[in-house]
């Protein structure tokens, strides 16, 4: 629907206007899709960009630990495990509903984070550590492929609505709980900047500053688990967001200073998370299309970009 730019500012503002539906529409859909979109892209791009910090890998992202597969497995069981009531959760959209994907969602990455922060605090080796985390993954989605294998058509296609990721799922009421934890992430990600300039020049540099490498390594994959655990729960698994923003954010403000790429990925999150949200529904045709489709075809091409450049260096 057409709503003059001229209502839209003064719907924002308080003002009440004629058309009592164009404000419903804008405060209670455009409105937490928004703002939705915005915490989203800024979380997952931050978790992108401690993980290849981290990692010392320009390919991490936020779900190479497997958060992502853990979240998906919590939603499968939901969904294709238990009945015909976890099958309806999407389909019907109600409140329970609702509450009980986000739980899944959530209890699956959490469940995931602890066994990696486990195995944080006994492997001193970054890249053992990634390789766990990929081989967790792949567990994970092996027991979901089989969930698929044995469930029902219409259990499948619930689970594939919500794999497809989407920023309009989420409510007011959903907002109150993903706001305060994302933006509580986003707060705590700034105190470690100085730490992973350290951590850039390499861990025995970082530790001769005085950095705990090993606490450092949990209080990073903490902060990028809860915030890529809770887009993840509220959003569903958004693609490449958190692989390409932190490369864009870096060679817009040309610098490696996470002092600068903490809040540059959070502006170029939120701005590209956004333009996804506003492709996806090809406005004027009336057309939606998945999330993720959108995300891979933006994150794909800067993914190619890096492989090609790092191989120019490297050449």
């Amino acid at each position: 629907m057409r709503i003059p730019l001229g209502d839209i500012i003064g719907i924002l503002g308080g003002s009440q206007i004629s058309n009592k539906a164009w404000q419903d529409i804008v405060i209670a859909l455009r409105l937490p899709r928004a703002v939705t979109a915005c915490l989203g892209g800024a979380a997952l791009a931050v978790s992108g960009l401690f993980m290849q910090t981290l990692f010392q890998n320009p390919l991490a992202g936020p779900f190479v630990l497997g958060i992502n597969s853990g979240a998906s497995l919590g939603v499968a069981l939901v969904m294709m495990a238990a009945g015909t009531t976890g099958a309806s959760f999407l389909v019907a959209g109600g409140i329970t509903g609702d509450i009980g994907v986000v739980l899944a969602a959530s209890t699956g990455s959490a469940l995931v984070m602890a066994m990696v922060l486990v195995a944080a605090r006994r492997i001193s080796s970054n890249t053992v550590l990634l390789v766990m985390g990929i081989m967790f993954g792949y567990a994970v989605n092996a027991l979901v492929s089989v969930l698929i294998h044995f469930s029902f058509a219409e259990r499948v296609q619930a689970y594939l609505a919500w794999s497809f990721g989407s920023f309009s799922t989420s409510s007011a009421g959903d907002l109150t709980v993903m706001a305060p934890v994302i933006l509580t992430g986003l707060v705590f990600s700034f105190p470690m900047a100085k730490q992973l300039n350290a951590l850039v020049l390499g861990e025995s540099y970082a530790a001769t500053m005085g950095v705990e490498i090993k606490v450092l390594r949990s209080v990073a994959i903490v902060i990028a688990a809860v915030l890529a655990g809770t887009v993840t729960a509220f959003c569903g698994p958004v693609a490449f967001l958190g692989i390409a923003v932190p490369h864009l954010a870096r060679n817009v403000i040309r610098t490696g200073d996470h002092r600068l790429l903490i809040p540059g990925c959070i502006l170029t999150g939120a701005i590209m998370a956004l333009a996804a949200d506003i492709a996806v529904n090809l406005p004027g045709s009336g057309t939606a299309l998945p999330l993720n489709a959108v995300t891979s075809l933006i994150g794909a091409p800067v993914v190619i970009w890096i492989i090609a450049r790092y191989q120019h260096v490297s050449g």
